[in-house]
């Protein structure tokens, strides 16, 4: 057990002093950060997100996070890259963002918050720093995600090939139960057995873990209902002759990847067939194309014009992809509406597809490193349609 997923003292401090960079360029004092991946992120610190605030908060001379009383031995336990501001309870007598300005007493400068914050918030951190110059949102934080550091990457290629373990173990249980005669598993009880399945890789493999909401999962949907994109697993049993989606991912170190399969039980039919190489071809298009330099846009509007081309647009549904890091999706988008430019150490999903209702849907995902040489399939699991067959 060599794998750490755990991130040292080193990434953070590296971090921080990239934020500190940021803005100083931007002239902020004070940044305030509180949604749940933003405090993953700077400090470490994995929680079950409620209503009481979590918020990171950092100055060129400090870091800090504050945290409800019941978290102070939860972080207190993850060796967190902040210094915490501990305040009861929320609603709380003590309003927890008074407890935060009081920290402060000396900003008079320029406060700033992430986009992601809600309303209620802004007007609750303006009330706590009433001698502030400005408070304003930045998404400084955002446009630093965008790049993964090398750790980060790490974790990637690792969440990449647990994923990649997924789909193998669901296609394993599904074998082993044609092989037998049994009665085929339910969507769910694949789902279940493959979440699981990734759970014993990391406690076997790692030497430590970091917990976090979706450490692993995915949905699993067969025959027709595999013409819904998100349709959620049902306990109804797959059955042959119908194809079906195992689409499966995990968080390591609190970062993320997918790998999604289209898999037939049983010999596809012509039909079947001919969906599949649509979908195949679209997507090994999407992948060649998230190339460093050019823009998501243009990846989006290769593989589309493809399938429209093909006479499917009817079942046309979405997007190529979306980016991965601390959340399975995130900027940026893989989307004709999105014009960022493509940069090494980026990372998205390419996953084109096609969804024939009351029929089946047809999606491959992988989830791609943009590199300097070119793109880099982090999800290997085969996609070749004899390779796609169980039974």
């Amino acid at each position: 057990m060599t794998f750490h997923q755990v991130l040292g003292a080193d990434f953070y401090a590296k971090v921080h002093a990239d934020i500190r960079k940021r803005m100083a360029a931007a002239d902020i004092d004070l940044l305030l950060l509180d949604s749940n991946d933003d405090v993953i992120y700077t400090t470490g610190f994995s929680h079950y997100t409620t209503e009481r605030p979590v918020v990171f908060a950092i100055t060129q001379d400090g870091a800090w996070l504050l945290i409800p009383e019941l978290e102070r031995a939860h972080a207190a336990h993850q060796n967190i890259a902040a210094e915490p501001i501990v305040y009861f309870e929320f609603p709380g007598v003590d309003k927890p963002f008074d407890v935060l300005g009081r920290a402060f007493p000396d900003i008079k400068g320029t406060i700033a918050y992430s986009h992601a914050i809600s309303l209620a918030r802004v007007g609750q951190i303006e009330a706590a720093f009433p001698n502030a110059r400005a408070c304003k949102p930045t998404n400084l934080v955002q446009q630093m995600r965008l790049i993964k550091y090398p750790e980060e990457i790490v974790l990637h290629r690792e969440a990449a090939r647990i994923s990649d373990e997924m789909v193998k173990a669901g296609v394993g249980l599904i074998a082993d139960a044609m092989a037998s005669g049994d009665t085929l598993p339910s969507e769910i009880e694949i789902e279940s057995f493959v979440s699981r399945h990734a759970m014993k890789i990391m406690h076997e493999d790692h030497a430590d873990l970091m917990l976090v909401q979706g450490l692993a999962s995915g949905l699993v949907y067969s025959g027709a209902r595999s013409a819904f994109p998100h349709g959620m697993p049902t306990g109804n049993p797959v059955k042959r002759g119908e194809s079906i989606i195992l689409s499966l991912g995990c968080r390591v170190g609190g970062r993320a990847a997918e790998s999604e399969r289209t898999l037939f039980i049983g010999e596809p039919t012509k039909e079947q067939e001919g969906h599949y190489a649509v979908a195949f071809e679209a997507q090994r298009m999407a992948t060649a194309a998230l190339i460093a330099g050019h823009t998501c846009a243009s990846a989006d509007n290769l593989a589309l014009a493809y399938i429209r081309d093909s006479g499917m647009s009817e079942y046309l549904l979405h997007r190529v992809g979306h980016g991965m890091g601390v959340m399975f999706h995130e900027p940026p988008w893989v989307e004709a509406g999105d014009d960022t430019i493509l940069k090494p150490g980026m990372v998205t999903s390419s996953e084109p597809a096609i969804f024939v209702p009351g029929f089946a849907g047809y999606r491959i995902a992988d989830t791609v490193l943009i590199a300097t040489e070119g793109p880099d399939s982090m999800t290997r699991y085969p996609r070749a349609i004899d390779q796609v067959v169980i039974g």
